[in-house]
């Protein structure tokens, strides 16, 4: 596949990355000569020097033999007119990051469609809806719902009380019925484990069940459920104005916020929520609201420091859950060490969902695991296709991947070597990097 992806920022660069070494043909089209220098020390890939809005280098780039053209620069309008100009060339399908909610209205993105926008990607909504997954259970660094929780992503930090440590998932089976751990990140390396392997201390397990199993899931990590209903935003963002508006009403909200004007925009919009003028870094002003009581903290601030120290001194007061967007990629590491809680990082998230679209096969969804290199895939299984032949024990499936269930209508079912993938089936697989492309011959 011909790819060309207009933006050399963040999204774009981590995109670019991420294709690289997959057998695709990538162009990485930027105005600023000095990035592309340093793009190109670090990753292999073709670059070129130009606009995004200009005739001359779109062709230049080979718009007239690209199956797919992303357009990914800071400037909302520029992409749209990017992916017009790009599928007036010959682009196969051309994607657009937007930052207006109003694009994605029906009538708005029907013609856009029309005009050759033929996908929109808005990070802020993206990001708003994994931050609301992430407040959902306590205890959880990452929850994800499959068809509406027919099956349930659960990624879990294992600490010395709980009962499974030290104990090999072969010893742990009678205990996990309708449950299977499909990976374990440990000191920032991910497995896909089999019987043999134990889990240790610090370790992050992700399991999959039906949504039945939760509580024995909890269980078995050491781990209580609280129920959250009292929540704390740190900033006043698009992000956090996109959680607040996903979460609905009823919860009680409680919204730290500096700029003045924001923060009547945000008291006059949000009438159900509690909307004070005041600094993040401000660790009185924060004591005072009572951070420490909260169910859930969330600091969603343009600063990456901010939000992981507001959120470290969040757990440290006793707030029962804590997420923190993290946008610098050179903090996911600390952060991740200072045990802060969920991570959100929305570049990350909008390179995740624009990825599916570079796979050749259907697929419905994708997750990406902000505290692991890996990535929650949902295919969609068809007739004829090698995923349907055998149970999946015969399927000579890749090592670096594992099937964690199927939806099938009402019906789901967590894996075991039994299972047989029907035609039409939802099967939500985990896979390492390396893992993703092999998978590809199993679907289509």
């Amino acid at each position: 596949m011909k790819i060309v992806i207009a933006g050399a920022g963040e999204v774009g660069t981590h995109l670019a990355t991420m294709l690289t070494g997959q057998n695709h043909d990538i162009i990485l089209l930027d105005d600023d000569p000095d990035r592309l220098t340093q793009i190109n020390r670090d990753v292999d890939l073709m670059t070129i020097t130009g606009s995004a809005h200009s005739f001359v280098d779109l062709k230049s780039a080979g718009l007239n033999k690209a199956d797919l053209f992303i357009s990914v620069t800071t400037s909302e309008e520029r992409n749209v007119l990017a992916c017009i100009m790009a599928n007036y060339l010959g682009a196969g399908r051309t994607i657009a990051r937007i930052n207006n909610s109003e694009y994605l209205q029906d009538r708005y993105r029907a013609k856009l469609r029309d005009m050759g926008v033929h996908e929109l990607i808005y990070p802020e909504s993206l990001a708003a809806k994994e931050i609301v997954s992430s407040v959902k259970l306590s205890g959880t660094r990452q929850y994800f719902e499959f068809s509406g929780g027919k099956l349930v992503l659960m990624g879990i930090k294992i600490r010395e009380n709980a009962p499974i440590v030290n104990h090999t998932l072969e010893e742990l089976a009678p205990d996990m019925q309708n449950i299977v751990a499909v990976a374990i990140t440990r000191d920032h390396s991910t497995i896909i484990p089999g019987g043999h392997d134990r889990i240790k201390n610090g370790d992050i397990v992700y399991f999959i069940t039906n949504g039945t199993t939760q509580k024995q899931i909890f269980e078995l990590s050491g781990k209580e459920i609280y129920e959250i209903k009292n929540i704390m935003f740190l900033g006043g963002s698009r992000i956090a104005q996109k959680t607040i508006e996903k979460l609905g009403e009823k919860y009680h909200v409680k919204i730290i916020e500096e700029d003045p004007e924001r923060c009547s925009l945000l008291a006059n919009k949000y009438e159900h929520a509690l909307v004070i003028n005041g600094n993040g870094r401000d660790l009185d002003l924060l004591k005072e609201e009572g951070l420490g009581k909260m169910d859930a903290f969330i600091a969603t601030t343009g600063s990456s420091e901010v939000n992981m120290l507001s959120c470290h001194l969040a757990k440290t007061l006793g707030a029962k859950r804590t997420v923190a967007e993290v946008e610098n990629f050179a903090l996911m590491s600390t952060a991740e060490e200072m045990n802060i809680g969920a991570l959100i990082n929305k570049k990350l998230i909008a390179a995740s969902y624009i990825y599916r679209f570079t796979l050749n096969a259907e697929i419905s969804n994708v997750k990406c695991l902000t505290s692991s290199d890996a990535e929650v895939l949902e295919f969609i299984a068809k007739s004829g296709t090698r995923i349907t032949e055998k149970p999946i024990k015969n399927l000579n499936f890749p090592d670096e991947a594992k099937i964690g269930g199927i939806i099938r209508g009402e019906f789901s079912q967590v894996a075991d070597g039994n299972l047989q993938v029907r035609e039409g089936d939802k099967v939500v697989v985990f896979s390492l990097p390396s893992g993703i492309r092999k998978l590809e011959k199993f679907f289509k």
